[in-house]
C-alpha cells in the first residue's frame, strides 16, 4: 500500500532521521522518555500534514488556522491527512458533556423527544444550551454562582492599601486608578470607616453618569460599583475562560452551589417531565454509561431504531474503551487526558472516512491492562477500515498489535534522536535496544517485605462509590493500590489519607507558580545560576530575570508570541527577537564559565547539574534529584506549563525526596515511562520503603504491581458496579485469588513470558 517516506529529519533532538513507514499498518514508537518519539511523529509528520493541509483553503482562511511552523526535514512523501486524537483536555467550558462531546447527547435528546411522555417537543427542548431547554434560573449550567464579599474586598484596608483583592482591581490597575479618579472616596481611609452610603456607592451602584465628573473623566463612561461590577464581568452563564492569577483569584471568590429550582438537572421543569419508563432525560445522562446501554439497548420502536442503533454503537464503543463508569452529563473540565483521548475515538470509530493517518499518543494512559487489550481491538478497528495508524507507546500490550515498530533513543534529550531499530516485534525483541531488552526481560515478584509495625486503618469507607471499605495499609511497606479506571482508588486514596493525616498525596495536578515557572525556578536552582551570572560579570540579578531587566521588549521575556484566534485555540511560535530564550540581548551578552543564561537554561538537568557541581553544589544536588526520578533529560528552562501530568508529578516528587515525610501516596507514577524507566523508578521507590517510609502507589502497571510488596485491589467493576475489596494481602499470592481482574492480568503477563522463555 506504499509508505511514508521522511528523509533527514533534525527537529529537536533528531539527528538527521531518515525512515519509510508503512501505510495502512499500524505502527509503534517506542524508546525511552525524551528519545525523540514525539518530536518524530508530532513534530514532524503531524505538524507536515497539517501544514500542508492548511495550504489547501484560500489565504483568508489559511490566516486563521492554528500555524505550527514549518518541521526541520528534508522531505516527506505519502503523507496523508492526520488526525491527532492526543490528551489535551476536551475544554474547560461547563456546557461541554461527555455526551456532547461524543454525539451521544443528541442522539438521546432525539429519542426522548419521540418516545417520552407527555410530548413537550422537538429534540431542541431536552438541551441545557438552548433557551427552550434550559432552567431559567441558573440558565442551563446545574449551579448558581455568587460571590463571597470577604474574599472581593478587604474592609480593613484603605483603597491605597489594596482593599481590592481581586488581582485585576489590585493597586495600579487601570480599574483601580478608575476608581480613585472619581473623586468620590478618600483612598486613604480604610472601608470598614466609611459611612454607610459611601460604602454603598463604593460597592453596590448600578451604572449612572457621574453629576460631578473629573476633567479626564470619558464623556460617555458611567460610575458602577466595584462588587457590581464584578457580578456583571464575572458571574453569569457565558462568561470567558480565564488563566493564571485571575482564575486563581475567580476561585477563590466565586462559590457555586446547585441550583435550587433544577437541583443540577440544568432543564427546565417541561423537558424534566417528560419520561420514559419513569426516567427523564437527566436521569438517563446521569447513569455509569454501561447501565444506561444494557436500558437503551432494550427500546423497540421501529421508526427510532437507525437513532438506537447510533447511540448503541458509541454507548458500547465507549464501555469498550474503559469508560462505562462515566456519565454522558459528566463535564469535560473533569475528564482526565486518558480518558479524553478515547473519548475522542468515538467519534472517528463511527466515521465511514478512511485513508487517514491517525495519530494516537500514548493512548494506554490510566487504563487498567484488562482495558488496554479491549483498546488494542479498537485501534485495529481503526487500521482494518484503510487508515494508518501511528502510536506513541510504552505499553507491551500495545506495542504488541503493531505491524511495525520504530525505535527511537539511545537515551534522552541529547543521548537520544537516532532510530535504532525499524521492524517487526519478533526482531524487536531479540535487539539490544532498551526497548528490546526490556520486553525480553523477566517478569516475576519481587521478594517480598514482610509487615512490619502499626497500620493506616481505614474502616467502613464510603466515599463515592466505596461500599463500607474496611482496608489496612502496612507501614514500611510498597503498596501498589490496583484496579479498573472508576473501582473506587482515588475514593479510598482520601480515606487513606484522613487516616493518616501526615502522608503526602502527589499527584499529576498543575504545580503552583506563575505563568513564566520553569523547572529552574520550581526547584529554586534558578536563584543560584542568577547569583553565580551576577557576580561573575558584577551586574545586579535583575538581568537574569525574564520578567525583570532580562526581560525581552517583543515577547515580553516569555520567549513566545501568542496569537489569539476567535474561534481557534490560541497559538505560540518562538519569538525572533530573542530566538525563543525570554531576555533582551543585553542580557545575552553575560557569560559564566562560558555561557550565557539562556546556554544554561537550555541544558538538561543532568548536564547542569554537572555543570553546577563546583560552583553551586546545593543547586547541583537539587537538579540531580530530576535524574533519580526519571526526569533527567529536560531541559532546566522549560515551562512547567508544558509538563505532561507524569512529568509534574515526578517533578513534585523529586523535591521531597530527602524530606522527612513518613508515608507517600502517588497516583500513576509510571504514567509515560519507559520500561526501563519504570524499573529505576520501582527501585526509587524500594530504596524510600528500605529507609523506613511507607509508599503507596495508585498504579495500573503491572511490572509496578510485581515490584510490590502489598496489593489492595479494587472492583470487580467501576462506578456502582465496584467499591469492593477484591484482594488484599501480600502481592505474589493474588495470583491465586478469585473474581479479580488484576490477578486474571497479572497471571496472563507471567504466563507469556513464561511461555517465550520456554520457546527461546
Amino acid at each position: 500500500m506504499g509508505t511514508i517516506d521522511v528523509s533527514n529529519a533534525t527537529q529537536n533532538n533528531l539527528r538527521g532521521v531518515s525512515i519509510s513507514i508503512p501505510v495502512g499498518k499500524i505502527t509503534a514508537f517506542t524508546g525511552v522518555s525524551g528519545s525523540g518519539k514525539s518530536s518524530l511523529v508530532f513534530g514532524v509528520l503531524a505538524a507536515e500534514s497539517q501544514r500542508q493541509l492548511n495550504f489547501t483553503y484560500p489565504t483568508y482562511v489559511r490566516n486563521r488556522l492554528p500555524h505550527g511552523g514549518t518541521p526541520q526535514v528534508d522531505h516527506i512523501s505519502g503523507l496523508s491527512t492526520a488526525i491527532i486524537i492526543d490528551q489535551k483536555p476536551l475544554g474547560t467550558n461547563r456546557r461541554s458533556t461527555v455526551g456532547t462531546a461524543t454525539d451521544a447527547a443528541p442522539l438521546l435528546r432525539l429519542i426522548v423527544s419521540r418516545m417520552g411522555s407527555p410530548f413537550v417537543g422537538y429534540s431542541h427542548v431536552f438541551s441545557f444550551n438552548d433557551k427552550a431547554g434550559m432552567c431559567p434560573r441558573c440558565e442551563g449550567l446545574g449551579e448558581t454562582i455568587d460571590l463571597d464579599e470577604s474574599e472581593l474586598i478587604d474592609f480593613n484596608k484603605s483603597i491605597n492599601e489594596g482593599a481590592f483583592t481581586f488581582s485585576g482591581y489590585a493597586v495600579g490597575t487601570w480599574y483601580w486608578k478608575w476608581y480613585k479618579r472619581t473623586g468620590l472616596f478618600d483612598a486613604d481611609r480604610k472601608l470598614c470607616d466609611y459611612a454607610a452610603e459611601d460604602l454603598d456607592l463604593l460597592l453596590y451602584a448600578e451604572p449612572k453618569p457621574l453629576k460631578n465628573p473629573p476633567p479626564d473623566w470619558y464623556a460617555t463612561a458611567k460610575y458602577e460599583g466595584v462588587v457590581h461590577r464584578f457580578r456583571r464581568m464575572y458571574l453569569g452563564s457565558r462568561q470567558t475562560t480565564h488563566k493564571g492569577q485571575i482564575a486563581r483569584d475567580l476561585e477563590r471568590i466565586i462559590h457555586r452551589t446547585t441550583c435550587p429550582v433544577c437541583k443540577g438537572a440544568r432543564l427546565n421543569a417541561a423537558a424534566l417531565s417528560c419520561k420514559i419508563d419513569g426516567r427523564n432525560i437527566d436521569d438517563l445522562s446521569r447513569l455509569p454509561i454501561s447501565e444506561l446501554l444494557e436500558i437503551v439497548e432494550a427500546w423497540r420502536v421501529p421508526e427510532l431504531s437507525p437513532a438506537i442503533e447510533n447511540l448503541i454503537s458509541q454507548l458500547r464503543t465507549l464501555v469498550e474503551l474503559g469508560l462505562g463508569y462515566l456519565q454522558l452529563g459528566r463535564t469535560t473540565p473533569t475528564i482526565s487526558g486518558g480518558e479524553g483521548q478515547r473519548i475522542k475515538m468515538v467519534r472517528h470509530l463511527g466515521s465511514s472516512l478512511t485513508r487517514f493517518t491517525y495519530i494516537l499518543d500514548e493512548p494506554s494512559t490510566g487504563l487498567h491492562p484488562r482495558d488496554v487489550r479491549h483498546l488494542a481491538m479498537i485501534i485495529r478497528r481503526l487500521r482494518d477500515k484503510g487508515n494508518t495508524v501511528l502510536l506513541v507507546e510504552h505499553d507491551p500490550d500495545l506495542i504488541d498489535i503493531a505491524d511495525f515498530i520504530v525505535d527511537m533513543g539511545p537515551g534522552p534529550g541529547d543521548e537520544g534522536g537516532n532510530v535504532l531499530f525499524a521492524g517487526r516485534l519478533e526482531d524487536l525483541k531479540a535487539s539490544t535496544t532498551p526497548t528490546g531488552l526490556y520486553l525480553r526481560a523477566s517478569r516475576k515478584f519481587s521478594a517480598p517485605r514482610r509487615p512490619h509495625g502499626d497500620l493506616i486503618r481505614v474502616r467502613n469507607a464510603r466515599r463515592h462509590n466505596l461500599c463500607g471499605v474496611d482496608v489496612d495499609i502496612p507501614r514500611g511497606l510498597l503498596t501498589a493500590l490496583t484496579g479498573v479506571a472508576g473501582s473506587g482508588k482515588s475514593s479510598l486514596v482520601h480515606e487513606i489519607l484522613a487516616a493518616a493525616p501526615s502522608a503526602q498525596l502527589i499527584d499529576q495536578s498543575p504545580l503552583r507558580g506563575s505563568i513564566a515557572s520553569s523547572i529552574a525556578t520550581y526547584t529554586a536552582a534558578m536563584d543560584r545560576i542568577r547569583d553565580l551570572m551576577a557576580r561573575a560579570n558584577r551586574v545586579s540579578r535583575g538581568w537574569f530575570t525574564s520578567a525583570g531587566k532580562g526581560a525581552c521588549p517583543v515577547c515580553k521575556g516569555r520567549g513566545v508570541i501568542v496569537t489569539e484566534l476567535a474561534f481557534l485555540d490560541s497559538t505560540e511560535t518562538d519569538c525572533e527577537a530573542c530566538s525563543g530564550s525570554g531576555f533582551n540581548q543585553t542580557a545575552l551578552g553575560f557569560h559564566f564559565g562560558g555561557y550565557n543564561i539562556a546556554d544554561i537554561l537550555s541544558m538538561s538537568a543532568k548536564r547542569a547539574a554537572d555543570f553546577l557541581a563546583p560552583h553551586a553544589p546545593d543547586a547541583a544536588i537539587v537538579l540531580g534529584r530530576l535524574t533519580r526520578v526519571g526526569l533527567g533529560h529536560l531541559a532546566i528552562g522549560r515551562s512547567t506549563a508544558s509538563l505532561s501530568g507524569g512529568e509534574r508529578q515526578r517533578l513534585k516528587l523529586s523535591s521531597l525526596l530527602d524530606d522527612d515525610i513518613d508515608t507517600l501516596i502517588l497516583d500513576e507514577p509510571t504514567t509515560g515511562l519507559h520500561g526501563s524507566d519504570v524499573t529505576r523508578l520501582l527501585a526509587l521507590f524500594q530504596g524510600l520503603v528500605g529507609q523506613g517510609k511507607t509508599v503507596v502507589m495508585v498504579e495500573h502497571n503491572l511490572d509496578a504491581m510485581l515490584a510490590a510488596d502489598w496489593i489492595v485491589d479494587l472492583g470487580p467493576e467501576a462506578g456502582s458496579g465496584g467499591g469492593q475489596v477484591m484482594y488484599t494481602g501480600p502481592a505474589s499470592k493474588i495470583l491465586k485469588a478469585k473474581r479479580t481482574a488484576t490477578g486474571d492480568e497479572l497471571r496472563r503477563y507471567i504466563d507469556i513470558d513464561a511461555q517465550r522463555r520456554k520457546t527461546a
